[in-house]
């Protein structure tokens, strides 16, 4: 009897120090949808860069100012704000079709990455690394700068951008570091003045 009851004894301290299989990972929390709302390089909610000005329309409503002044020659080129679009964007439409969206003016809306008018430029070049390059803002104090984050291309000679299908996105800083503007698109996020 005794042989038995320390036999038992054993059993049960084995099996108390006896691995025991790990537990089954946690589910993966499911991914976060994008957000609608922020601008991408390439659009924002039901806009997307290359839509005709009738998508845009239909998307958003028809131009709220359309007297005011875009391009030299609209046709080529003009700022288009629609009238059910978020306060402070505009957008360019050449040869009929979007190639740019601009956050101006106090816009509370932000990029995928959660950047908005206000934030640093040292913010956005932490976060985009190699992939943004700098150039100096042609009208500003240094350290007032260009900050270009393109998706899909690289700069060519001269730091420029002349494919068509390149979408990206540029930060405008001003003299105190901080993004006044925001352009999201085609190769036209490189323009300084408007249309040109």
């Amino acid at each position: 009897m005794r042989t038995f009851a320390a036999i038992a004894l054993a059993a049960c301290l084995a099996a108390c120090t006896a691995e025991q299989a790990p537990a089954p990972p946690a589910p993966a929390a499911p991914e976060q949808a994008p957000n609608a709302n922020a601008l991408t390089a390439q659009g924002w909610g039901p806009l997307r860069i290359g839509m005709t000005v009738a998508e845009i329309t239909a998307a958003l409503g028809p131009d709220a100012d359309p007297d005011s002044v875009g391009g030299a020659d609209p046709a080529q080129c003009d700022q288009y704000r629609p009238e059910r679009a978020p306060e402070g964007m505009l957008l360019m439409v050449e040869q009929g079709l979007l190639t740019r969206i601009s956050l101006i003016n106090e816009s509370p809306l932000k990029t995928d990455r959660g950047f908005g008018l206000g934030d640093s430029a040292a913010a956005i070049k932490a976060a985009h690394g190699a992939s943004a390059t700098s150039t100096p803002h042609r009208y500003a104090e240094a350290p007032a700068e260009y900050i270009a984050v393109w998706t899909n291309a690289q700069p060519g000679p001269g730091g420029y951008v002349q494919d068509p299908n390149a979408r990206g996105i540029v930060y405008e800083t001003g003299a105190n570091g901080i993004v006044q503007t925001i352009h999201a698109g085609g190769p036209s996020i490189q323009y300084v003045e408007g249309c040109s």
